[in-house]
């Protein structure tokens, strides 16, 4: 079964940071466009970093976490993870990972063939 299983969430004080990890099963990452979003209460989900599976192909990063989030990934462990600083009360949401079977990112919530359970960030002042 295809299964993409996120962990790391939780409540942080504004400026701190958090780790998000993904776990997949029955794909592998690295033949997969890869994408983070990020639902907060009452607003669309949104994409916070978006990457193609190539080398040469493109990348998204949301203006307001540019600088801030970064991704990375372990292909051994089948596993990518969204290193979240500097954090703010605006970052609180949702966030999921999700995975598209073609090479190019997309930012679309629509484009996605799998979705991780989503795990709650809860940034605090």
């Amino acid at each position: 079964e295809v299964q993409l299983v996120e962990s790391g969430g939780g409540l942080v004080q504004a400026g701190g940071s958090v780790r998000l990890s993904c776990a997949a099963s029955g794909f592998k990452f690295d033949d997969h466009a890869i994408a983070w979003f990020r639902q907060a209460p009452g607003k669309e989900r949104e994409g916070v970093l978006c990457i193609s599976s190539n080398d040469d192909g493109s990348q998204y990063y949301l203006d307001s976490v540019e600088g801030r989030f970064t991704m990375s990934s372990d292909n051994a462990e089948n596993t990518v993870h969204l290193q979240m600083n500097s954090l703010k009360p605006e970052d609180t949401a949702v966030y999921y990972c999700a995975a598209k079977r073609t090479f190019l990112m997309s930012t679309s919530t629509a484009a996605q063939d799998y979705w991780g359970q989503g795990t709650q960030v809860t940034v605090y002042t």
